[in-house]
Order: structure tokens, then C-alpha cells, then sequence
């Protein structure tokens, strides 16, 4: 949970700059990275909730970041130093935001992790994605010669995604049929208007998912669908949450894909669905430990409850579908969550004298342990039912986890159906 964008940093975004990171690195460029990583460092000491970094030697870890950057080849080289830097706290939540460019790419398909297997989910139509031949469906097997696992799966997202994206990937996948394959995909190149400086990923994320936000099917007249994207949401979308909510007996909540967001909003949606004030969660910073509690409703929803969720649901979603089992609220479907839950702050630098070099750093101020006691930082939620597409399913276009969500509302809705409930829409950019 970020205090100011709200989504985790590690999400794809999907979208990059090849000229800035592609190319020769010049002696200013790696003086700038040099005074990138001194700050960064300089600031996580300063900010970080734990002074002790839980023992790690973020000094050494810098020296070594610094040889890295000497001996960098190109500026994306001397970033991903930076990055690698951090990644040594093993932190979700506190990452380096390289400077941005106005010429961006987007590879034209997305991936997830589906249990301990990734897989294609969607192709961009008239991307090079689709010329060559992928699908929903394709379980990728290697991405530049990277096997992708579970464990590392958001690392590898933010190094060819944020720090080092490319004009190109060399893709080896298998599809649904047990055919081996190997593909080159090639990035859409284009220039972008936006004035943002640094890869404020909270912004670009709302870029992406604005058309894929806050959608409501009722079922009958009894039931809600609800796809809520993230608990980035203003008072009017808080009021119509709430407002759908009415008169009905229950509500199955996809939280698959929601990257978290506002403690508040967070506090105020579980608070909808008890009649009295629960805590969340402890809030352990520096030196302090403050419980994190509902805020309780007019008019608390007493119905049935199903929360869907997927190994993107991170953060505030996280904490959502863990409170909802710990209470014994309700029932939770779908596959382990991402795992991703701390409260975190951005903070904007801009070093430098005459030419200005925006980035950014988001630096974890305080971990969320839940009423077990437990973090679900690098665990997750297991679901209370796992339920998994298979390659066949996401072939077809069946969404065999809405589907039986709705079933243990007593809602009959088939796997086929469901995988219609809410397409995927690309941005029109």
C-alpha cells in the first residue's frame, strides 16, 4: 500500500523508452547515475521502517552497484544497477523509479502467473504479438533465455519492464496442444505526449486498467458481480460501491488484478461488510505500532461474500481477502496472492545543476502484520478454495474461478459465461 499511488511497484506496466535505455552511456549519464544511487541510498537509511535494514549491508551492496555502473555499457545498464541495488532488502515495496522519456514501447501481450505456471492471457489485435502467433493460452517457458518462476516472477517484470525494457523479446512457449515453440515479438515504438518525468508507476497503471475499473453485473435480483480493479477510488466511486451493494443477499468481489491502494478506501470497503469495528491489521513502523481498524457503516452488508483472487492481487487486496478470512466472513477463491504488502511513500528527487533529471524512489515505511501475527509480505493469501485456469481454459476464453465463486453463492453462472463478464480492453494508445 502506497501512501500516494497506491498500486505496487513491482506491477508490469507494459509501457517503456528504448532510445533513453538502449543507449552509449556518456560520462555525465554515469556521473548522474553514480549521484542516483548515492541519494537513493542516502534516503532509504534515512526513510526505511526498520534503521536496521533486518541486518542487510545496503553500503556493500552499493560499492558493488557502483562498479556496475563504471562498467556499464548504456544508461539502462547503469539504472539497473540502481535497481539491483535495492532489490537487496528484498523489499516489494522499495524500488528505484528510473527517469522516463516521452518515447515509449509496448509489447503488445501480457502474462501471468497461473499457479507455478505463466502463461499468455492477452494479445494486442495487430500487434507483431499476434503476427507471430501468440495466444491466451501459450505457457511461455523462456523469455530471453529466462525461466520464469513464481519466486522471481516480479523481478523479472521490473527489470524488462521498468529498468532495461527492450525493442524485442525472444519468446520459447508451448501451447495448449504440447507444441514447442520459439518466437522474436517486437515492441511498438511511439511517442507519447505525457509530461511525466519518472516512472511514477501509479500513474501509468491508471493509463492501462482506466477502462478495466469498478464494472457491476447484477445476477438476478438477489446477486452482485463486482470487478474492482483497485482501491484507488474517489468519494462518488466509494458511493456507488456502496450503493450497488443495496438490497442485496450477496456479493461475489474480483479482486484478480487489483494491485491494492488507499488504507483508507481499504478501511472504509471491509467496514461495508461488518456491523462493528474490526482490526486489520497492525501498522509496525519505526519505533511504533498502531492497530489499523474498519470504519464501520450505516448500514453494514449482512449477505454472503466470495473474493476472488489471482497472483496479481497485491497489497491493499491482499489485506482485503485475508481480513475477510480471518473473521470468517467469507469464502476466498482463486489462486495464492502476489504476496506484496507494505505500506510504502514516494518521494521525487531531482539532482543536478542546469539540465534537471527527474526519478523517484518508493521506500517502505511500515509493515502490515495481521491479527495471526503474520506478514503477508513474500506469503501471500492462500485461497480458501484454489481454483486454477488451465492453458485450455484461457484458450477458450472460460473463467472457470468466477464461475465457481458464483456457485458457492448458489449462483449459476458456466465457465464459458463467465469468461464473457469483463474483456480485457486495451488503451487506445
Amino acid at each position: 500500500m502506497i501512501v500516494r499511488t497506491a498500486v505496487s511497484s513491482v506491477l508490469a506496466v507494459g509501457l517503456s523508452c528504448a532510445a533513453l535505455l538502449a543507449q552509449k552511456i556518456s560520462t555525465l549519464d554515469r556521473q548522474r547515475a553514480e549521484e542516483m544511487l548515492n541519494l537513493a541510498v542516502k534516503e532509504v537509511k534515512k526513510h526505511y521502517y526498520d534503521p536496521s535494514l533486518h541486518g542487510f549491508n545496503l553500503d556493500a551492496r552499493a560499492e558493488e552497484a557502483r562498479a556496475r555502473i563504471e562498467n556499464a555499457q548504456s544508461l539502462g545498464q547503469a539504472l539497473t544497477a540502481i535497481g539491483w541495488a535495492l532489490d537487496g532488502l528484498n523489499d516489494s515495496h522499495t524500488v528505484f523509479l528510473p527517469p522516463m522519456h516521452t518515447l515509449r514501447m509496448e509489447y503488445g501481450w501480457r502474462m501471468q502467473m497461473v499457479g507455478d505456471k505463466c502463461f499468455v492471457t492477452q494479445v494486442r489485435p495487430g500487434s507483431d504479438a499476434e503476427s507471430k502467433g501468440l495466444k491466451p493460452g501459450d505457457q511461455i517457458l523462456e523469455v530471453n533465455g529466462f525461466q520464469l518462476q513464481r519466486a522471481d516472477y516480479v523481478k523479472f517484470e521490473y527489470v524488462f519492464y521498468v529498468l532495461r525494457p527492450l525493442p524485442g523479446l525472444h519468446v520459447m512457449l508451448r501451447s495448449p496442444d504440447g507444441t514447442q515453440r520459439s518466437v522474436d515479438v517486437l515492441s511498438r515504438q511511439r511517442l507519447e505526449s505525457s509530461q511525466l518525468l519518472y516512472w511514477d508507476l501509479g500513474q501509468i497503471f491508471s493509463e492501462q486498467e482506466r477502462e478495466n475499473r469498478n464494472q457491476y453485473i447484477g445476477v438476478g435480483d438477489d446477486a452482485l458481480v463486482v470487478k474492482l480493479k483497485s482501491f484507488v477510488l474517489d468519494e462518488g466511486q466509494v458511493n456507488e460501491f456502496l450503493g450497488k451493494l443495496a438490497r442485496k443477499k450477496s456479493v461475489l468481489l474480483d479482486l484478480r488484478g487489483n494491485g491494492g491502494g488507499s488504507v483508507d478506501v481499504l478501511s472504509r470497503l471491509l467496514g461495508v461488510f461488518f456491523n462493528h469495528e474490526v482490526k486489520i491489521a497492525d501498522r509496525v513502523s519505526r519505533g511504533q505500532k498502531k492497530p489499523q481498524m474498519t470504519k464501520t457503516s450505516k448500514e453494514a452488508f449482512a449477505g454472503k461474500i466470495v473474493v476472488l483472487i489471482d497472483s496479481r492481487s497485491a497489497s491493499a487486496s491482499e489485506v482485503f481477502a485475508r481480513v475477510i478470512q480471518l473473521e470468517k466472513r467469507g469464502i476466498v477463491v482463486g489462486d495464492r496472492s502476489g504476496g506484496l504488502v507494505m505500506e510504502a511513500r514516494i518521494y521525487d528527487y531531482h539532482p543536478g545543476a542546469g539540465e534537471v533529471v527527474l526519478f523517484g524512489l518508493e521506500i517502505t515505511d511500515a509493515d502490515i502484520v495481521m491479527t495471526d501475527g503474520k506478514s503477508l509480505e513474500g506469503r501471500g493469501v492462500e485461497p480458501d478454495e484454489l481454483v486454477l485456469a488451465t492453458a485450455q481454459d484461457l484458450a477458450a476464453g472460460r473463467d472457470p474461478v468466477l464461475s465457481r465463486g458464483a456457485a458457492l453463492l448458489g449462483v449459476n453462472i458456466s465457465p464459458e459465461k463467465a469468461g464473457t463478464l469483463f474483456p480485457y480492453v486495451w488503451p487506445k494508445n
